[in-house]
C-alpha cells in the first residue's frame, strides 16, 4: 500500500484546489495545514480503516465545530 500520496482538495475558505502532501505511514492523524492561496488554515482528518486497509480523508476550516 502506498504511505505517501499528494492529493489535489478544495479549500474550505476560498475554494481554491490546491495540492495536499499526505502522510498516511503513522495510521490515523488528525492534523492542520496551510492554504497555499489564502494561507487560511486547513484541519485534515485522516483516518485508517484496519480492517479493509483504506483511508478516508475528511477535511474542514479550522474554525468549523462538529456536534
Amino acid at each position: 500500500m502506498k504511505q505517501f500520496s499528494h492529493r489535489t482538495v478544495v479549500c474550505p475558505h476560498c475554494g481554491q484546489f490546491i495540492t495536499a502532501d499526505i502522510d498516511a505511514s503513522n495510521g490515523s492523524q488528525d492534523f492542520y495545514d496551510e492554504c497555499s492561496a489564502c494561507c487560511n488554515s486547513i484541519h485534515f482528518k485522516l483516518l485508517h480503516d484496519q480492517a479493509h486497509e483504506k483511508f478516508e480523508l475528511f477535511i474542514d476550516a479550522d474554525d468549523e465545530q462538529i456536534f
